[in-house]
């Protein structure tokens, strides 16, 4: 007896916690980054110098939530790739990093956002190796969903 009420309780609440998929329809959408409206920055091929900002400028979109996203810089003195770009830009030669510049900083986007526009300037430091560079962005909706744009961009002296 007791095994058949444990049963039928462990039962009752399996069904209240499944929901169907009719009752909430599962994002299986990508988000999406763009430049729609805004005139994105940076872009590939851009040049900096150091000591000055990159102002960053993109429009994210999604069809149900977004989540957050973030960005990323490091250096491409090996000449690597995980660019969406179809554009090749000029490279300087390989060479071995002394002070490479690493930034990794994720951001949050307001809950229940479709839509969001995202703008802010990033110092670049004054101490960091000149040469190529690899500006990354991952977007990530509410339900997981990732999008990647990678941009090459140089930075000078």
């Amino acid at each position: 007896m007791k095994k058949a009420l444990l049963s039928l309780l462990l039962l009752g609440t399996l069904c209240a916690c499944g929901g169907s998929d009719e009752d909430s329809p599962r994002d299986m959408t990508y988000p999406t980054i763009t430049d729609t409206g805004i005139t994105a920055n940076p872009v590939n091929c851009q040049v900096y110098q150091r000591g000055t900002t990159i102002p960053f400028a993109y429009v994210f979109t999604d069809d149900t939530e977004l989540g957050a996203f973030n960005v990323e810089i490091h250096n491409n003195f090996d000449h690597h790739t995980h660019s969406t770009s179809a554009e090749e830009c000029p490279t300087d030669a390989n060479k071995t990093p002394v002070k490479p510049w690493v930034y990794s900083n994720d951001y949050s986007i307001p809950s229940g956002q479709r839509t969001f526009t995202a703008r802010f300037d990033i110092a670049i430091p004054s101490d960091i190796d000149a040469g190529d560079y690899h500006f990354m962005i991952r977007l990530t909706d509410h339900a997981g969903w990732q999008q990647l744009h990678s941009v090459s961009i140089k930075i000078t002296e």
